[in-house]
């Protein structure tokens, strides 16, 4: 029994002070991921989060989904889904929770995060307090959590602020900036002609549920009763839910972290209000037996303060597509943003426009200019406010991260500060690690002297020849142009047969299109153009000759130009690294299906070409003279992972029964670990909540595979994740690896990387 006899005339709260290599406070998608990252490269992490679970926007105490470079498969980037960590989570969602049940996307957070020894998480602990070394480092950091009146003191070489708000750097002295730049400062079109200080806004969420008899609902008395003080009130559906409500967005004109509980209340007299007009409205009898099953009670914040480091990502990085010496990340959402006044404006609610590819991001944007131990991530790295609009979606979010969390590991390591690894060796090993624990970075390769699969002579049992596609008896509408993208290896253009029926005499059209940007997938460039008379009743086969050719191995787009009067066959078959594409619009992230920049806004105009989701999006049938066969078992060793201009993976032929990998090295080697990359659809975004999937497995993922090596069965068993990493009980001693695909689940095998080493 414990009894005070309430003399002291003070009480001091329990202080716990620990210790560690990196200090991260922030536990949403950035947070974790750098935490994971810098705990599996071998340092102690402790990991503030000021929240009861982990996620931030995407927990579900806001339930925004998880979205990156990818936008919705709404661009041209294709294959662009983000690596590492966050593709690792995205991948594990899909398999326990195809529905996007936010409850479920904690669980896997929690469990990530917990599964690592070398993490001390602290939940529900604000940071208050930054003491110190001297003017340019911290020493440690003091953070209470009232749900055990415990103070926390941590003290480490290393921070990282990964909290949205900044309040590491903010309480350190870290220069800082909130609002939009001038137009001259770093010669950005979109930018206003004079710095203001306006932000994007917060929103805050509700979700619906039908519970099979009518529901009457009385609003509170703070809820907004005007609707059409809303002006986008006609866009409201009964049907929509959670972040779909996007738009339900205040708080730009303020300061949104002082403002913050303004802004909150607001955006429940908003939220309540729009169910109100739902409910009573009488527009809505479909509402009938719906009630509210949740409304958030924290919103979900966009923009505040952003840090300055050795380089500020602009509007040109990101439409021009600069490259960096230092890249160790890359985007590609949109350039989106919105206007202050948010939900009460007459402006559209975003303006997004798309660059023609992928862009890099420096690792010199991921720390602190001033603050000399102090990494940046999440929202608040070192970007303008119009670059902005693209950086701070958490999928590019949990990217960046993982550099930061990379070049904390190589800092303890080597003993330096975060600006060191600017130098030549050190930021070619960071590179080189990222891109080992699945990191893609634009224009780079893996170059990895210590993978003894280099140095082995691979074999397969058989390789993936792209000569037909074979029709399945389903013909599509030309009511869109529809495009094969075809990887295309140097040299004079195979010709490519499509499968066409006119209802009456019509022209048919088709271009061969390239990208003017090696690398990209935006079919600006027309190679050869050629026209059809077609005839109307029977089946023509539409061969396309294109006299041309290309001087580098590359994706080329054979289109087929909109005319409804034909019909074109599909096929059944898909492969790796091969889609079929429509001229056509993601409404939820475009205007139009061809974007049309405002003059002088620094922005590009060309049309976009999409591939359609599963079950949708099936291929063309053709038929292609020459051959390709881009597919060698050579890929796995060539140091990319997924396809850029080339498929870059190893693809078993169709109907090989039990497709095989052998590694052979003239002499025995010592073989401690074997890594492996599958096929889990980079193109697909794999929104993480909300939005539901068709699928728990990706089909392209190879789904039982058997290791061996000298006389011994090393592993057997099922896999659906990106990456697999074998590390043996006992080196094997071997001159020869051998993997046999068991089990596919469907599609043709394939594996972009395997690696081995010694340790």
């Amino acid at each position: 029994m414990i009894r005070s006899s309430g003399q002291a005339s003070v009480r001091t709260l329990n202080l716990v002070s620990l210790t560690a290599d990196l200090v991260i406070v922030g536990g949403g998608i950035a947070g974790v991921c750098a935490a994971i990252t810098a705990a599996r490269a071998g340092i102690r992490v402790v990991l503030l989060q000021d929240r009861p679970v982990l996620g931030g926007n995407a927990s579900s105490e806001v339930r925004l989904w998880i979205l990156g470079a990818t936008s919705h498969m709404g661009n041209n980037n294709r294959w662009a889904r983000e690596g590492g960590v966050i593709d690792e989570i995205l991948i594990e969602n899909l398999y326990r929770n195809p529905e996007g049940n936010p409850l479920m996307l904690d669980t896997i957070l929690l469990e990530k995060v917990r599964a690592e020894e070398r993490i001390t998480l602290l939940l529900n602990v604000a940071v208050d307090e930054v003491e110190k070394r001297d003017a340019s480092h911290i020493a440690a950091v003091t953070g209470y959590c009232s749900q055990n009146q415990t103070k926390y003191r941590v003290e480490a070489p290393l921070f990282c602020d990964a909290s949205g708000d900044g309040i590491v750097g903010f309480l350190a002295g870290a220069a800082f900036r909130m609002g939009s730049e001038g137009r001259d400062e770093f010669d950005e079109a979109m930018a206003p002609a004079q710095s203001t200080n306006e932000l994007l806004g917060h929103s805050l969420y509700f979700y619906s549920k039908d519970t099979g008899q009518p529901v009457r609902f009385v609003p509170p008395s703070f809820a907004l009763k005007d609707i059409t003080a809303i002006p986008r009130y006609r866009d409201i559906r009964a049907s929509d839910s959670g972040c779909r409500f996007w738009w339900l967005e205040w708080g730009g004109a303020l300061d949104t972290i002082s403002g913050t509980e303004e802004i909150k209340w607001e955006l429940w007299r908003v939220a309540y209000g729009v169910w109100n007009y739902i409910k009573n409205s009488g527009h809505f009898p479909e509402a009938e037996n719906l009630t509210l099953e949740w409304v958030g009670t924290i919103p979900g914040k966009r923009e505040s303060r952003r840090f300055e480091g050795d380089a500020i990502l602009t509007q040109r990085d990101v439409v021009e597509q600069r490259t960096h010496r230092d890249a160790v990340s890359f985007g590609g959402w949109a350039i989106d943003l919105h206007p202050a006044e948010g939900v009460y404006s007459n402006l559209p609610g975003c303006a997004q426009w798309h660059a023609k590819g992928v862009f890099q991001i420096p690792y010199r944007c991921f720390y602190s200019r001033n603050i000399e131990n102090l990494f940046l991530a999440g929202r608040i790295v070192s970007v303008s406010h119009v670059a902005f609009g693209s950086t701070r979606v958490m999928a590019t979010c949990g990217n960046n991260a993982q550099a930061v969390g990379m070049a904390a590991a190589l800092c303890r390591e080597i003993g330096a500060m975060p600006r060191d690894l600017l130098e030549s060796t050190r930021m070619d090993e960071l590179q080189r690690r990222l891109m080992k624990t699945g990191q893609y970075i634009p224009g780079f390769v893996l170059q990895d002297p210590a993978d003894l699969a280099r140095q082995a002579r691979i074999t397969a049992s058989s390789e993936y020849v792209l000569d037909e596609l074979l029709p399945d008896g389903d013909m599509l509408d030309l009511t869109a142009s529809r495009a094969m993208l075809l990887p295309v290896p140097a040299g004079p253009l195979p010709a490519v047969t499509f499968f066409c029926e006119a209802k009456e005499p019509t022209r048919l059209e088709a271009e061969v299109r390239g990208s003017s940007k090696q690398g990209n997938f935006t079919p600006d460039t027309v190679l050869y153009r050629e026209a059809f008379e077609l005839q109307s009743g029977s089946r023509h086969a539409i061969r396309l000759q294109p006299a041309a050719t290309v001087p580098n191995d590359c994706y080329l787009s054979y289109c087929l130009l909109r005319n409804p009067s034909i019909r074109v066959a599909t096929s059944a078959s898909r492969v790796t690294g091969v889609l079929s594409l429509s001229h056509s619009q993601n409404a939820a992230v475009a205007k139009a299906a061809t974007q049309s920049a405002p003059p002088g806004s620094g922005i590009e105009s060309f049309e976009f070409w999409l591939p359609g989701r599963r079950p949708g999006g099936k291929n063309l049938a053709i038929r292609v003279e020459p051959s390709i066969s881009p597919f060698s078992a050579r890929n796995l060793v060539n140091g990319a992972a997924r396809p850029t201009v080339r498929p870059n993976a190893w693809v078993a032929a169709a109907d090989d029964p039990i497709p095989s990998l052998n590694l052979c090295w003239a002499e025995a080697r010592p073989i401690r670990r074997l890594e492996l990359t599958f096929d889990t659809d980079y193109d697909h975004p794999l929104e993480s909540v909300l939005r539901g999937h068709p699928e728990r497995e990706i089909p392209f993922c190879i789904k039982r595979y058997r290791v061996s090596a000298a006389g011994r069965m090393l592993f057997e068993g099922e896999n659906h994740s990106t990456r697999a990493s074998h590390i043996f009980p006992d080196t094997v001693t071997t001159n020869t690896i051998r993997i046999d695909v068991l089990e596919t689940r469907g599609m043709p095998a394939a594996i972009f990387e395997m690696r081995c080493y010694a340790d």
